[in-house]
């Protein structure tokens, strides 16, 4: 079959090669190059014209299409592949992440202050004392030689009048700073945790140590200003240079409805230069399925393909919902075996707006990480189709972290789409068998697994959660080496090529695109990237040093390594210093 699928490109190519003159020349050439087509078979050449490959095949073949106005790219016999999709991530959060405090890489406690303590001065400098938010964070303890849990007390004195609220990395908890905790009205009083989340306090005081998990953040992020249309603008464009310059062409947002009007102002402005396919993440779907339904704008650059939804936190924080007790003394008091997310309790609640979205024709993204809430998930999943009758419906889960083994073969049976994160796996192999204990991790990561069991496994990042680096991703998904240099649940490692599919060719299937996206074939839409060295071939352990020297969207070429172009890392001013509301598991439903 991939064989048949190259010999028509090149079929195409032949019988088209000799009249170009009647049909027009290309826009866009590549020569000279490696093209891993997605397909089946390679080529070394491909042709372009508006937003369309016209041709693949040899140089000789393609170098027909050339006229005097097209543009020809010498690629030096660099590899070639379709353009990248991110299948998960917080578009823009993760620009406004890029001109905020990013205390990611911190190595211990003093270091963690004195990042803080600058970038508060900083702030304070550059508005003059303005009553401002200091916001940022994305730290992990876990690798330091001493990982305590942060506290208030460890920044209270470096910002006595600065409300602050930083978030851990996996944005399931935040660390606010007892300014920040008196304006939100929080103390050893009260208030009790809210549904679905939790206030941590000290065991002996009952004093709230500053750590607020999942839905108690919304207690204090709910007062931070939110930044302006204009704001949230800036950091899209700036979002999508940074995913370019990484070879993302497609993105699948997984965000709530605040930035959506800045997503419809940058496909008005013609100014996209990625594809978004978004799921809508509001608590209450039902409000807003006519809503989704009516949206004028759907096509190549941005449609509204669903909503996202959640069942629980995440293991870093000790909220993913499992169905045993965690084994350390992480996890919540009232919570030993994490939370189940406001919006799934009662599951049947959850599972109910699922019937409704999937009647409308509209794809549901489900977070889940524990054991646990995987399973639950699946039997709703189950249930939806037997409710609704059958029909190709591709819904999701995300993250699918932590399954039961006997679950792994239930994805490719109901036909629901592993959305997964190979990053989070270098990531969480540093602490997740100290979390759960050893025999636990069976169904841990599962890519091998999943594939080998026939599910759909679509790679994304979480940005920004951890790096969009596509490379990184891929290389964690191949070596199963973690942060930390150790090797991690080998078993469930892939190859490259299936990593890279798990990066173009899936998600394209994943937002049912796979007419257009995924693959270098002649007729779809020309999203193709140069990489810096042939991945395919390259020492597993160099493959996250693989760089995008061009990346193509559409026929145009929006990064160029090679003429100088270099990603923007953003203005460090304070319109990036306000955050748009949280993604609420418990408000209530959107005013449109």
């Amino acid at each position: 079959m991939l064989k048949r699928s190259f010999l028509l490109a090149w079929l195409a190519v032949w019988a088209c090669g000799g009249c170009a003159g009647r049909l027009g020349v290309a826009d866009l050439v590549i020569v000279d190059a490696r093209v891993w087509t997605g397909a089946g078979g390679e080529a070394a050449a491909v042709a372009v014209r508006g937003e369309r490959i016209v041709a693949v095949g040899s140089d000789w073949q393609v170098r027909r299409w050339i006229g005097d106005e097209t543009e020809v790219v010498e690629a030096g016999g660099r590899r070639v592949i379709p353009g990248i999709t991110d299948s998960h991530i917080h578009i823009v959060g993760g620009g406004l992440q890029l001109g905020r405090l990013n205390l990611r890489d911190v190595t211990s406690r003093d270091e963690f202050v004195e990042k803080v303590a600058a970038a508060v001065q900083a702030m304070r400098d550059e508005t003059r004392g303005s009553d401002r938010w200091m916001l940022g964070g994305r730290w992990s303890v876990e690798s330091w030689d001493a990982p305590s849990p942060p506290r208030k007390e460890w920044i209270d004195a470096v910002t006595p009048e600065t409300p602050v609220f930083l978030e851990r990395m996996d944005g399931h908890q935040g660390l606010a700073n007892s300014v920040a905790l008196r304006r939100a009205g929080i103390d050893r009083e009260g208030p009790a945790d809210p549904a679905g989340g939790v206030i941590e306090r000290d065991a002996k005081t009952g004093e709230p140590t500053g750590i607020l998990k999942d839905a108690a953040m919304d207690l204090v992020t709910d007062l931070v200003p939110p930044p302006s249309e204009d704001d949230l603008y800036t950091a899209l464009l700036l979002a999508m240079a940074h995913g370019n310059s990484l070879g993302i062409t497609s993105m699948h947002d997984v965000s709530g409805r605040e930035d959506l009007a800045a997503m419809f102002r940058a496909h008005r402005e013609g100014a996209l230069t990625v594809r978004i396919r978004k799921f809508l993440s509001v608590p209450n779907w039902i409000d807003v399925i006519d809503v989704v339904k009516g949206f004028e704008v759907n096509d190549a650059w941005l449609c509204v393909g669903g909503f996202k939804g959640y069942m629980d936190g995440s293991l870093g924080s000790r909220t993913a919902y499992m169905y045993r007790p965690y084994a350390d003394s992480g996890a919540p008091n009232n919570y030993p075996s994490g939370i189940l997310s406001e919006m799934a309790s009662p599951p049947k609640e959850l599972r109910y707006m699922m019937e409704q979205a999937d009647a409308a024709g509209l794809q549901c993204a489900v977070h889940a990480i524990g054991d646990e809430a995987n399973h639950i998930l699946l039997d709703a999943y189950a249930a939806v189709a037997r409710k609704n009758g059958p029909r190709d419906r591709r819904h999701r889960i995300e993250h699918a972290q932590h399954l039961f083994p006997e679950d792994v073969p239930r994805f490719a049976e109901l036909g629901v789409v592993a959305s997964m994160q190979p990053l989070h796996k270098a990531d969480d192999g540093r602490y997740a068998e100290g979390a759960l204990g050893k025999g636990r991790l069976a169904g841990s990561y599962a890519f091998r697994s999943l594939m080998d069991s026939g599910a759909l496994v679509a790679f994304g990042s979480d940005w920004p959660v951890v790096s969009c680096d596509p490379f990184k991703g891929m290389a964690a998904a191949v070596t199963a080496q973690t942060l930390d240099g150790k090797i991690w649940i080998r078993e469930e490692s892939i190859t490259i090529e299936e990593a890279l599919q798990a990066y173009t060719v899936n998600p394209a299937m994943a937002g049912h695109g796979e007419s257009q996206l995924g693959t270098i074939e002649v007729g779809k839409l020309a999203d193709m990237v140069i990489l810096s060295q042939d991945i395919l071939h390259v020492n597993p352990e160099r493959i996250a040093d693989t760089q995008a020297v061009m990346t193509i969207v559409g026929g145009k070429i929006v990064f160029d390594r090679l003429r100088g172009d270099e990603p923007d890392t953003g203005p460090k001013n304070q319109i990036f210093l306000q955050m748009p509301r949280r993604e609420s598991h418990i408000v209530s439903s959107p005013d449109y």
